[in-house]
Order: structure tokens, then sequence, then C-alpha cells
């Protein structure tokens, strides 16, 4: 079977590590596995290019990972920190002379739909419209060539939305999640890599803390466990140790992470 290919390009919480303000919390920020843009992930499967989530820092994270094309985008809900980067993906509508294919579901659409209307739809005669809106209702396909991707989506919920993981290929991406049903847990049973939200130590009532994340992990069971989202609470190499006590399969994300399955 190919390999899949995934990149972390971003492991941060909602402002990223540091903020704008230059605040770093606990971490120590010496150390560049600290320095945490928003939450996005890379797919490269079969010559296929797919992009979970544009945050707002988009282009810089494409650019760090040297990746030159983008066929799909998935969005996992309509938040800023994963919607805004949106407007960045214009020259790669130019790369491939065609319309880029926009999954999201139907609430994140509409959204994204409403605020970036001109992306979408011709309102000027200078401007071309250069995304293709598809909203998703449950598993779809991403098709390039001959080749294809099953992605299997996986509700979650967010702190009073749904967002939506998502499932490709024995992989899970779950960036913004503060507690999952049982009727999708079943479907994450064993997977060969799990890609999680952790956001703090202390209770959150958007996001799993790190109890809850672990609790989850160990009803899951996957092979290799990375944990996202995270926040300037957490200082890589400390919560590397901490963990090491505890598996050697759960591991803090970083920018730039990559894992070939």
């Amino acid at each position: 079977m190919k390999k899949t290919k995934v990149i972390l390009l971003g492991s941060g919480s909602s402002l990223g590590v540091p903020r704008i303000d230059g605040y770093w919390g606990k971490v120590n920020k010496k150390n560049k596995k600290n320095h945490r843009m928003r939450c996005s992930l890379f797919i490269r499967y079969k010559g296929m290019n797919i992009i979970i989530d544009t945050s707002p820092d988009i282009k810089n994270q494409v650019l760090k990972n040297k990746i030159k094309k983008i066929d799909f985008v998935i969005y996992t809900h309509d938040h800023a920190d994963q919607t805004h980067g949106i407007n960045e993906l214009r020259p790669f509508f130019w790369l491939n002379k065609k319309k880029i294919p926009i999954y999201a579901d139907k609430e994140t659409s509409s959204y994204l739909m409403r605020s970036f209307k001109y992306l979408f739809v011709k309102q000027s005669k200078y401007y071309k419209p250069i995304l293709k809106m598809n909203i998703i209702k449950n598993n779809f396909y991403l098709k390039k060539n001959k080749n294809f991707i099953q992605i299997k989506k996986i509700e979650v919920k967010h702190g009073d939305i749904n967002a939506n993981g998502y499932l490709f290929n024995n992989i899970a991406y779950i960036s913004d999640c503060s507690s999952i049903s049982s009727k999708s847990l079943k479907k994450l049973i064993n997977l060969k890599l799990l890609i999680i939200d952790c956001l703090k130590f202390k209770a959150h009532a958007t996001h799993l803390n790190f109890k809850k994340c672990l609790s989850y992990i160990k009803i899951l069971k996957p092979k290799k466990t990375i944990l996202t989202n995270l926040h300037s609470d957490i200082d890589y190499l400390s919560f590397k140790k901490k963990l090491s006590k505890i598996s050697k399969t759960i591991t803090p994300g970083y920018d730039g992470l990559k894992v070939v399955i």
C-alpha cells in the first residue's frame, strides 16, 4: 500500500505561541518546538496534496514546509483560527489553473460563503473566484487522475458547537474537541496514528485537557499518538518527559513534525 505522509503544520492553540503581544506563557522560548502556529495539517498520498484547515498562519506554514501545490482543502469547523488563512490559497488556483475543491459541513460552508464570498462567487470583473465548495454530510472521496483517498468524517463536540475530526488510511486528526461520543469512538479503535487535541492540564470548556485526552487514548489504543492544539501553559520538553513516564507511544506535537505511515 502506498505510504501516507502527514505534516503537523501548526500545533498551537487559537492565539499561537507566542501570542501577538509577545506573551510566551510557561514555555521555554529558546526551544524552537515551543514556537507554535495555529492548527493545520498537510497530507500527501498518491500524488495528492491535501490541507486540513487554513489557519491564519497558513502562508508561513506552507513556505516553511516547501509545499508547492495544494489539490484539496478540508475544514474541521468555522472558527477563525481554522479558516482565516483561506485567502492565501489564491496562488494555488493560479498554479492548478482550476478552482480548488473545498470540503466542509453545512455550517462551516455557510460561514465561508458568507465571509469570503468573493473566493467562491464572481463579484468583480477583475477577480475570478478560485474555490469550489463541496458540502460534506458523511464520508467522501478525494480523487485526482486515477488515484483516490477516502475521508471519513468523525463528529465531535467543541464546546457548544459541533466540529469534525477526519479519519483516513488508519490515521485520525481531531484538532478541536471537548468530547467524543461513543458512536464516534467506535470508528477510531486501533489506529496507526491519532493526532488529538490536548490544550491544557487544567479542565477547559471547549477543549480536551490532559487527563481527558489520556482517557480517550486508553480507550482507543492507537499505535502512536501526537498531541496538538497545545497552549502556552505546556512546555514541549517538560511535557515530553512527563509523557515518557506514562507511555512510549504518546508524544507532544510541534510545528513541522513529519510522520509517514
